[in-house]
Parts: C-alpha cells; structure tokens; sequence
C-alpha cells in the first residue's frame, strides 16, 4: 500500500501559488538569479525554451508507450526490476507500491543498450538511440541549469554543480512511469473518503480540492476491501476517485528533470510557510504542475541546506487518457564524496551535513521507505545526538 501523505490532500492551482516559469532564452545572467530565487523559495519550477528537440521528445514519448502497450507477458521480460529493469506496482524493496508500470533505466549508453534487448526485442538498436539521444539532451540542459545556478548563487567554481553529472562515470537515471487512467464509481467510498470538495479554475484547466482525514482513509479502505491505495476526490465526474499512483517522496539525487505528455497528475508539496492560504497548524499544499525541475537531497545537501529537496507524488489519472512521465535524474559517480561546498558554510550557517559518498546515500535510500526522510540521517547534529546516547549507555 502506498504509505498516506501525513500532510491532507488538499490541492491548489498551480497559478495561484506563484510556481516559478522561467524563459531560459532571456539574458543570461537574469535566468541565473531566476533558477538560484526558485531554488532557494520553492524547490521546483517550470522551463520554457530550453532547447530539448520537440522532435526527439516525441521519439522518447513514442518508445515509451510502444512498450507499455506490449502484453504483460512480453513486458515481464524486461524485469524484475534490480532495481533496473521494468516494474509493475512495486516500488523498491521496502513495500511501497502505486498505481503504475515503469521502466528504470542507466543513463550511460552501454547499459541502455544492453537493457534495450530486453525492452525491443525487434529492433534494440532503435530503442537505445531514441533514449540516448533523449539523455543527452537532458542531460545537457540539466548540466546548463546547474552552471546558472552556480552564477546565481555566486559559486566561486561555478562548475562545481553540474561536473558531477557531466562525469563519465555519472550514475545518472532515466525513469519513464505509466500511469493507466483509473476509476471508481463506489458512491460509499467517495462518501466516506471526500469530506468536502471544491474547486479552482486556472487558465487551461480545473483543479479538484479535496480534504480527508486519516480515519476517513482507513473507514474507506475497509469499505473498498480490494483497493489498497490512497485515494482522493476528483472534480471531473461525480463518483470518480483517483488513487495516489507514486507515493509522496524527494528525489536524491543532485537535479530532476520531467517532462509529462500533458496529462494532469503529478503533484507538488508546497511547504505551508510559503503557500498563501496552507492548512491551518502547517502541512503544506499539493500543488498540481505538468514539467518542472526539482531540487535534489545531493543537491540540498552540497548547498548546505539553502536550497530544498522538495517533496511531491503522482496522482494516477481518472481521465480517459493514460499519462507518460519521463524523468532524468541527474546524478554523479558512485563514488563521489557529498559535502557542503565551502562558500555554503558561514558563522550564520555553519555545516549541516556531514560528508558521505552517493554509493553510501544510495545505500541508505533502498533501506528505507519512499516517504522518509533520506537526509535527515546525514545531519551532523544527528551524530551529536547518537554520541550522546553512547555516553548515557
């Protein structure tokens, strides 16, 4: 089951919570303070012009769907996941699962080339040249953003962010997640899961509100007996429900690059601080977004805790239209050393974590939950902590 979000789902127009879109095509040194602002107050925003083809997203789109739309039988072959490979539902090895199918991939190319035999029995050599090419692109806007982000952040090494990824040992990650259109027409467990339901109007589209507490998700779980996923209102059909289809989470590596087909789902967890309008004693708001960047823990934990690893989750989508999302991860080598980078750490904010290697954090993440706290157990107070409970012992 999909471990519930302990913040409500309550969600909001993205719009009218001031979700950051920035034109990478504008002067350099302005897109620069842009993406250090949306880092630092936000954790995520959305790009335009940023030079990825239009023609070798609709390849990578393509792809994608050729092999989700393969029998079950034929995509099983491409798993289990190890955790590369195709999935279905289950989510690492800890017992989260969601509302979806993906496909995990190594962004270098012999890996992807050697996966592709297993995705595209037919024709591997097309699969691997789709998806590489796709990598590089993003790959290449990634490493862009990060050089920017450096400027704005006035890093003396302006490189320092993004060398990482361009590493050739770089243990970056290409995700591509399906989520089939889902429904449920039970009027009793809408009743039981909804307790009030509103809704917002932006630009292009209508976005539902819902409010549940955890005692109505359990009452509705019981009543469903043969659905095990969280589940909240939808405004597009009286009795219709979508289910959380990849539980809430933050992404650990240094940047997250996605790009969606359009369809509405994924969800972002604005902190209650900075959302206009949050739940009353805190607990943030879901806000709704189609193709965004995100801040990684890496990337949180290099710029000492000024910028945030912003959490979010994906709704698995009640309309008719299954939804695509394709996500880069950028990371660096296995065996990088993760540290503070010394400029982030002054007499007003001394050092907040301590030095750990990727393959060391990559280690502690399939040990825990999708929801935990990754970084948290990385925190040089918390080795404080831990010496003093030595000492009472």
């Amino acid at each position: 089951m999909v471990v519930p979000s302990p913040t409500p789902a309550r969600s909001v127009a993205a719009g009218a919570l001031g979700i950051p879109s920035i034109d990478l095509s504008q002067r350099r040194d302005r897109v620069a303070k842009l993406i250090a602002r949306a880092c630092e107050e936000v954790g995520f925003f959305k790009v335009i012009n940023h030079g990825v083809p239009t023609d070798a997203i609709a390849r990578m789109e393509a792809a994608g769907f050729d092999f989700f739309s393969l029998p079950a039988h034929e995509k099983q072959k491409a798993g289990p996941p190890n955790p590369l490979g195709y999935g279905s539902r289950n989510i690492g090895f800890n017992g989260d699962t969601g509302e979806l199918e993906y496909l995990l991939l190594h962004a270098n190319n012999p890996s992807c080339s050697q996966k592709a035999k297993m995705i595209n029995r037919k024709d591997p050599l097309k699969f691997s040249c789709v998806v590489n090419e796709y990598v590089e692109a993003v790959r290449q806007l990634a490493c862009e953003i990060l050089e920017m982000l450096g400027e704005g952040l006035r890093l003396r090494d302006c490189g320092a962010l993004s060398r990482p990824i361009r590493d050739c040992d770089s243990d970056s990650l290409v995700r591509i997640n399906h989520y089939p259109p889902c429904y449920c027409t039970n009027k009793k467990v809408e009743d039981e899961l909804c307790t009030t339901t509103t809704t917002t109007t932006t630009t292009t589209n209508t976005v539902a509100t819902a409010t549940a507490t955890a005692t109505a998700i359990a009452a509705a779980a019981a009543a469903a007996a043969k659905s095990s996923s969280t589940m909240v209102m939808n405004n597009s059909s009286k009795h219709k429900i979508s289910r959380v289809g990849f539980g809430e989470h933050s992404d650990p590596q240094i940047i997250s690059i996605l790009r969606s087909n359009g369809v509405d789902g994924l969800q972002v967890l604005q902190p209650a601080a900075a959302a206009a309008g949050g739940e009353a004693g805190g607990g943030g708001v879901w806000v709704p977004v189609a193709f965004f960047i995100n801040v990684g823990d890496l990337l949180q934990a290099m710029t000492n805790g000024r910028l945030t690893s912003i959490r979010h989750r994906a709704m698995a989508n009640s309309s008719y239209k299954s939804r695509l999302s394709i996500i880069f991860f950028g990371a660096p080598p296995l065996h990088s050393l993760i540290s503070p980078l010394p400029e982030m750490i002054t007499a007003d904010s001394p050092r907040r974590y301590r030095p750990f290697t990727w393959a060391e954090y990559k280690k502690t993440m399939y040990s825990l939950r999708l929801s935990q706290d990754r970084l948290d157990l990385f925190r040089t107070d918390r080795n404080d902590e831990l010496t003093d409970l030595a000492d009472l012992d």
